[in-house]
């Protein structure tokens, strides 16, 4: 039960202090129904309120939650609110839709296959623009994919070309958010010739790192009706699958946490990895339900204190997940060696260029979650890869 509960529905007043009001989804396991609930977020306080619509009464009456913020807000997004994971799936009124809107644009990015080991700058450079990644997996494009996706240059000299191209290494497919973001997005991408680019862009990301029109880093939606078709592709309504890119083989997982993919570390924390010699070869971004959590955590049950503080972080929104992958069998141990110790502040007095010791805060928001046990790696990929 939510703290504040009561029996009496109230409806919002507007004089009240501004706030901005959604409807969300929860799944309620022991009853096995969907419960709705009008959620309000009251930015001058950092506080929420939720009321239960199907039987009109208050549920959570108004109370400070700073780990929720209103850039955390939108249609699709999920948010873990004591220990209950709620999924926004409208907004609550007109107020709330045109001041928010326009700052929800989504569109489609594709990190083309010789650029995936530039996903760091290139996530640091959205973060930068105050763009957000919603969605993130890494696939293994078929041909069969490659026609549909680049149908309309079928009749095109270069198709065959493109086919090859695009199919010969993983693809990371994203979905970006933000105020303006189709034309952000272009922007960073700077013209589709590299050579262009870095004449008229020079820091665009092309200019960077492109190589020529064909190998040129990235893909962009062209404007937003583009953007809807791309990301349905990507990512369909029907949840049909790509070709998944794990190896599960010389591999360790690791799960970069929400509390730092909301505070926009996940670009630093992958660079940090590549840096290091290690590859990354299979990513995808997840919301983690709590059964789930506590399923993978059920190895510390009873065994560190701090287990149902794990369970709710590892809930508390999306997550990106990692294969880690080497040239040995030695990848789990020296990949937790550059993890570093599961308290921060330890890492700090001991090892302080460990990837918990830079970006962790406490033992529970610590950065990332590595596997401890070797003989656990592949396992703990297989989890997030293939049964989840």
């Amino acid at each position: 039960m939510f703290p504040g509960y009561s029996d009496a529905y109230i409806e919002p007043s507007s004089a009240q202090d501004e706030r901005y009001s959604f409807i969300a989804e929860w799944y309620d396991p022991q009853a096995a129904l969907i419960r709705r609930y009008q959620f309000l977020y009251y930015p001058k306080d950092s506080s929420i309120e939720m009321f239960d619509i199907k039987n009109r009464r208050k549920f959570l009456s108004r109370t400070k939650f700073e780990s929720v913020r209103l850039e955390d807000l939108y249609i699709g997004s999920k948010v873990s609110i004591y220990s209950r994971q709620l999924t926004f799936v409208d907004f609550g009124d007109q107020f709330t839709e045109s001041k928010l809107i326009s700052k929800k644009e989504k569109t489609f990015a594709l990190i083309k296959p010789d650029a995936t080991s530039k996903l760091g700058v290139i996530l640091n450079g959205l973060r930068d623009r105050n763009i957000k990644v919603t969605k993130a997996q890494m696939v293994q494009m078929t041909r069969t994919d490659a026609v549909k996706f680049y149908d309309e240059h079928q009749s095109k000299p270069y198709f065959n070309s493109i086919l090859e191209y695009i199919t010969s290494g993983p693809v990371i497919a994203m979905e970006i958010v933000g105020s303006g973001v189709v034309q952000k997005w272009l922007e960073m991408l700077g013209p589709s010739d590299p050579s262009e680019a870095r004449t008229s862009n020079p820091k665009s990301i092309r200019a960077m790192f492109g190589t020529d029109e064909l190998k040129n880093t990235a893909h962009g939606s062209i404007n937003a009706t583009a953007a809807a078709k791309e990301l349905e592709f990507f990512f369909p309504s029907s949840g049909a699958a790509f070709v998944g890119t794990a190896k599960y083989e010389n591999s360790t997982c690791c799960v970069i946490k929400p509390h730092a993919v909301k505070e926009g570390l996940v670009g630093d924390i992958i660079s940090v990895i590549m840096d290091a010699g290690f590859d990354i070869t299979a990513l995808s971004m997840q919301t983690v339900q709590k059964a789930n959590a506590e399923e993978f955590y059920e190895i510390y049950k009873g065994v560190v204190a701090e287990y149902k503080s794990m369970v709710d972080e590892l809930c508390n929104g999306s997550c990106v997940v990692l294969e880690i992958s080497g040239n040995d069998q030695d990848v789990p141990s020296k990949f937790r060696q550059l993890c570093g110790p599961s308290d921060p502040e330890i890492g700090r007095h001991l090892r302080p260029k460990t990837l918990r010791a830079m970006f962790g805060k406490d033992a529970i928001q610590n950065a990332v979650h590595c596997t401890d046990l070797p003989e656990d790696g592949i396992l703990e990929v297989e989890y997030f890869f293939r049964i989840l």
